[in-house]
């Protein structure tokens, strides 16, 4: 239950509203650790073959649009042209070797593909969300078994990867945030 006591109102909140909220927190504290990343600081690395934030990004975007969008909806939201960057497993490329898309259509598409991710979680009925999370090769995902868990895995893959970008930061010298 959901309380704001300045207008005296409680309220219910959907098993796709609370799925939906998360992600959306999620989401602001990725915008938060990226807000003040400038130049080279996108594309630095670690180590060579780990992500950079900028792959980090373009990642998150093509995850979105893979667990919620093909997954759980049936359709995805991304061309291939823009996925082929940013493939799951192996070795992330440098930005000295790759052509990775530029920056802001990175975060221009973050943010389309998460705008239309809130709008299909919120649409999901408790129904929907029991229902087997198929991939497009027909199979179950070995880390969760109904659509409700392919959602919440979304979020906790966000958070984990919004962990290497705030280790990013702090290599590069950049303060601390909460």
């Amino acid at each position: 239950m959901l309380g704001d006591s300045r207008l005296g109102v409680l309220h219910s909140m959907t098993q796709s509203e609370l799925l939906a909220e998360q992600l959306d927190a999620t989401r602001a504290w990725t915008l938060k650790l990226i807000a003040d990343l400038k130049g080279d600081d996108w594309t630095f690395q670690p180590a060579p073959e780990l992500g950079h934030a900028l792959w980090l990004c373009g990642h998150v975007a093509c995850s979105q649009h893979l667990l919620i969008h093909v997954r759980c909806v049936g359709g995805g939201v991304l061309e291939e042209s823009f996925t082929r960057h940013f493939p799951i497993g192996g070795a992330v490329k440098s930005a000295k070797n790759y052509s990775y898309p530029p920056v802001q259509t990175i975060l221009a598409t973050m943010e389309d593909v998460h705008r239309k991710t809130l709008a299909a979680v919120r649409e999901m009925s408790d129904s929907l969300l029991a229902e087997p999370a198929l991939g497009g090769d027909g199979k179950p995902h070995p880390h969760y078994h109904d659509k409700c868990g392919v959602v919440a895995h979304c979020n906790r893959h966000e958070a984990f990867h919004a962990g290497q970008i705030a280790m990013i930061r702090r290599l590069l010298g950049k303060s601390f945030l909460r």
